[in-house]
């Protein structure tokens, strides 16, 4: 019996040291000498794709930023790596250490908290309609219906179906399998409404063929706070990714890279998404935390 309990005690550390040694990613990082940060291939100035592997946009550069303020505290020299993830897959690519570090378009909320964690804030996010200019539709109310896309492993269409002003509507949804498929479902004209982060849809917008077709409409559907995932129980890295963060509001990078991604012509259609700093955003900055969508959304 003592041999058995021994047996199981010597498990239950090994199985612990294994577990702390999985979330040691500065002992991961400063061992192998790189970090693979998650990457979006179409989440609008947030982080997209130019194609042969080259990963630009706000929180892209964001994170490349930290990754040089990880290699600087770890004193040793890191390579980045990119690993394109998905809405359905960036999760479990953070969960299984795929994914290091993955700052995209992902939302802070109650229920993601049970898989991974997240650093402070850095966008704040309303969900909103995007239409063609000469659809009629204005509101929600107007969807009454219409077809409405959404991307694959997102919550928009059932923030749409909670909002009380779409009491009563009857919609079809239909789904793309990432948001510029999402886009294209409506530029195609096989949905009538693309309903996803305002910032989504206008970064897809500033590069379809022609923008002035297009339009935001509505009242905000939801306010989201979108912030970089890391893998759960690892406090060491969660700190240097929030420290590097607040060096970068402090001496005005993130502001920079604001203007860089959201003010001025953005490639490779060279439009300017023109968005301007939100103050809920701006709050968010100056206010560092990492509250999930329900306190936004009480």
């Amino acid at each position: 019996m003592k041999k058995h309990l021994l047996a199981v005690a010597v498990m239950a550390l090994a199985t612990g040291s294994a577990m702390a040694q999985a979330n040691d990613t500065l002992a991961k990082v400063k061992g192998s000498g790189s970090l693979t940060l998650g990457v979006r291939e179409s989440s609008g100035a947030l982080g997209y794709t130019l194609g042969d592997g080259k990963y630009v946009g706000f929180h892209t550069e964001m994170a490349e930023n930290i990754t040089a303020d990880i290699a600087k505290q770890l004193g040793v020299k890191v390579e980045k790596k990119y690993q394109p993830v998905t809405s359905q897959n960036r999760i479990p690519l953070v969960v299984n250490g795929t994914v290091d570090l993955e700052c995209g378009s992902t939302t802070n909320d109650l229920n993601r908290q049970k898989d991974v964690d997240f650093a402070n804030t850095t966008y704040v996010e309303q969900v909103r309609i995007a239409v063609k200019a000469n659809s009629g539709i204005n509101d929600v109310k107007d969807l009454n219906g219409k077809t409405v896309a959404t991307t694959t492993g997102t919550t928009s269409v059932q923030l749409l179906r909670q909002n009380k002003r779409a009491e009563g509507i009857d919609f079809k949804n239909i789904m793309g399998k990432d948001h510029a498929d999402s886009f294209l479902l409506l530029e195609t004209g096989r949905a009538d409404a693309f309903v996803m982060d305002g910032s989504i849809l206008a970064g897809n917008i500033s590069k379809s063929k022609n923008a002035k077709d297009f339009k935001i409409v509505g009242e905000p559907l939801s306010t989201e706070p979108i912030a970089c995932m890391v893998r759960k129980n690892d406090p060491a890295f969660l700190k240097a990714v929030n420290d590097s963060i607040a060096r970068q509001v402090k001496d005005g990078t993130l502001a920079k890279l604001w203007d860089k991604w959201f003010i001025q012509p953005i490639p490779p259609a060279n439009v300017a998404v023109g968005l301007p700093l939100s103050d809920a955003t701006k709050n968010a900055w100056n206010n560092p935390n990492n509250k999930p969508k329900e306190d936004y959304n009480q």
